[in-house]
């Protein structure tokens, strides 16, 4: 979900947004077979992936927007939404690298971050504390390769719709992967604030 302004509100498991944050995590795998379906000579289906893409997309901004509005903030929340985005970033990364549509040192530079960010998470379970919270930088940059990677798999193919699918492709994915590292760092100083303040109390 969005940045959280207000505590958690519900335990409720089968909310509505969390119900929409399942349905984009069940549709990973169908998204990443139709990407790879034309690798292993099947036909291409490069529109209904776009489709579930655009779906996550819509589905990503309502579940925040509606747990805030029917105070239906909760804890599986705050971990289905980032894990769900993270999850269809993974999948798009493999699925365009795998088709040579994105260069291997871009996909490097964003597993790099996800990495990093692993690491922290481990870090604060180690000390009981929970995952940070996704902060506006980390959703712009998510929203910024949500619409990088689409345009992207647009641009694999000839004409106009490519040549310019391609030029707007490349800078959202420019912007995000820089926003995206940036809101890594940020991760970083909060987390190491985090244990500084717990060091501190010890």
């Amino acid at each position: 979900m969005e940045v959280q302004e207000t505590a958690v509100q519900t335990d409720r498991i089968f909310t509505v947004p969390n119900i929409l944050s399942m349905a984009r995590l069940a549709g990973v795998p169908l998204f990443l077979w139709l990407i790879l379906w034309p690798e292993f000579g099947g036909p291409n289906h490069d529109l209904w992936a776009l489709a579930l893409l655009a779906f996550s997309g819509v589905s990503d901004y309502l579940d925040g927007k509606l747990a805030r509005r029917w105070n239906q903030v909760s804890s599986l929340g705050r971990i289905l939404d980032p894990a769900a985005d993270r999850l269809y970033i993974l999948a798009t990364l493999v699925g365009l690298t795998w088709r040579e549509i994105l260069p291997l040192w871009l996909t490097g530079l964003i597993l790099a971050r996800e990495l990093m960010l692993l690491v922290m998470v481990w870090v604060l379970d180690r000390r009981g504390y929970a995952p940070p919270e996704v902060n506006f930088l980390g959703k712009a940059a998510t929203f910024n390769l949500m619409y990088a990677f689409p345009l992207l798999l647009l641009s694999d193919g000839s004409g106009w719709i490519a040549t310019i699918s391609a030029v707007l492709g490349w800078a959202f994915a420019g912007w995000g992967t820089a926003l995206y590292w940036w809101a890594g760092m940020l991760y970083v100083v909060q987390v190491r604030r985090i244990l500084s303040a717990d060091s501190a109390a010890d």
